[in-house]
């Protein structure tokens, strides 16, 4: 097995980490806001998931191992939420999420410019440059409707 495969395993429980990280904080916060939060994550986490699996199996994991090795990093997200809820302050839940929220919301911002604007400059096809702009337009438009409702 490539060490690729274990740093991707690691890698993904850190991102799992923070995601039950910003769930929990969110539910801290509200019903809509937690649900909103959750809703979010998960459709991050559709193809980021699918993605790791393909690498796992390039890096020779057979797709029971992967699949084993996946959900176990799920823990992460776990651990995530505990940390979160555990962390709450006996002040209430405005301390706690004065610093979880922007923690992870920092960490999605970072992988955002790391990884999706650089792609985005060296994409030669103008008309997929700009179907890529208009569908994070729309993903920032729906998240506005909804703290607005």
């Amino acid at each position: 097995l490539q060490i690729s495969g274990y740093l991707n395993l690691l890698a993904n429980t850190i991102d799992n980490f923070t995601h039950g990280l910003a769930v929990a904080a969110s539910f801290l916060v509200s019903r809509k806001v937690g649900f909103l939060t959750t809703m979010a994550i998960l459709l991050h986490e559709i193809p980021h998931e699918v993605g790791d699996f393909a690498i796992l199996l390039r890096a020779g994991f057979d797709r029971w191992s992967a699949a084993k090795m996946q959900l176990s990093t799920a823990l992460g997200g776990i651990l995530g939420a505990c940390f979160a809820i555990c962390a709450q302050s006996p002040k209430g839940a405005g301390e706690t999420v004065a610093w979880i929220l922007p923690f992870t919301s920092g960490g999605f911002l970072y992988i955002a410019l790391v990884n999706v604007v650089p792609d985005l400059l060296e994409e030669k096809n103008p008309w997929n440059s700009l179907q890529q702009i208009l569908l994070l337009c729309s993903g920032i438009t729906v998240m506005v409707l909804l703290a607005l409702t």
